[in-house]
């Protein structure tokens, strides 16, 4: 089964929750054993990116080892076409439609493309949206970010990247964001597109999570959450509770 299939039949029974680990920020191990407790708490995929600094050395590593820890689908959240690992299972193949760069809307994707088809990966195709406060992602990316008072805007562009043909859409607050994105764009958002929806960047309560999904998020994300805690099952499990609405 194609991840996106897998994906798509998972949001059809239950919300989804993923958990996003950032190779850079532990050893290969240490991801493994986080990956774990995110599974054995009902995290439903594990997303690998984050850091810019990552080499595909590390990446693949912590694929491999994250891999033989659990069943569910790897999938790749890229910060560029550098760390691509032939490893994952499937690779967010994203546009960060907000940016002034085109290094961040189609450029990156251009020389990543070439090695995605000889590697064989499955590419889903996702429209990424920063939000205030966007964080390192939104500076990094040379975001203009969506003011968290414009619904509207965040919306107009979600319904570009569906007409666009993309499969995803993804709003993102930022790594280590205060507050995460406000449930009533959430709402705007998802009554403007027919494709699912993904929420991420500072969602670290249970009540943050579960009224987001309530708002119309399909799939939640938590990283910063996995890197804070100690016992990361139970903080997982509590997110995954919540979602259950």
């Amino acid at each position: 089964m194609k991840v996106m299939d897998y994906i798509i039949n998972e949001i059809r029974a239950r919300k989804m929750h993923m958990t996003l680990i950032d190779p850079a920020k532990q050893s290969p191990e240490e991801a493994a054993k986080m990956a774990k407790e995110a599974y054995e708490a009902g995290t439903g995929a594990i997303m690998i990116g984050g850091s810019t600094d990552l080499s595909r050395e590390k990446v693949d590593e912590t694929v491999l080892k994250i891999k033989e820890a659990v069943p569910i689908p790897i999938i790749l959240f890229p910060s560029g076409a550098h760390v691509i690992s032939k490893y994952a299972d499937a690779i967010y193949f994203m546009s960060l439609l907000n940016s002034n760069s085109p290094e961040y809307l189609i450029r990156q994707q251009m020389m990543g493309a070439p090695i995605i088809k000889k590697l064989g990966i499955e590419p889903i195709s996702m429209g990424y949206i920063i939000i205030e406060p966007g964080m390192t992602v939104g500076k990094v990316g040379k975001a203009e970010l969506i003011r968290r008072d414009k619904p509207e805007m965040a919306a107009a562009y979600a319904l570009a990247a569906q007409y666009f043909g993309m499969q995803l859409v993804y709003l993102e607050a930022g790594s280590g964001a205060p507050e995460p994105v406000p449930p009533k764009m959430v709402k705007v958002v998802k009554d403007w597109i027919d494709i699912p929806l993904i929420v991420g960047g500072g969602i670290r309560k249970a009540e943050d999570a579960r009224n987001i999904v309530k708002a119309g998020a399909d799939i939640i994300v938590t990283g910063t959450l996995v890197e804070e805690v100690e016992d990361i099952k139970a903080a997982v499990s509590e997110i995954v509770k919540a979602i259950k609405v």
